[in-house]
């Protein structure tokens, strides 16, 4: 069995959203494996203020 606690939520926000200082963030909700996966994350997802997949980085 696997032990409790291995795996934190996260939020994942768009950083072409961010960098261009118009209101309005796209952010999504995940899980990682803190063991597995100890640098943050960063995925191509859809942008629905950009209305197409940017990347979106890990925040703190």
């Amino acid at each position: 069995m696997a032990k409790a606690g291995n795996r934190i939520n996260i939020i994942m926000e768009c950083t072409t959203c961010k960098n261009s200082g118009q209101p309005g963030v796209s952010r999504y909700s995940t899980a990682k494996n803190k063991k597995t996966t100890t640098g943050r994350i960063e995925l191509k997802k859809y942008c629905k203020f950009e209305k197409k997949h940017t990347v979106h980085k890990e925040t703190k």
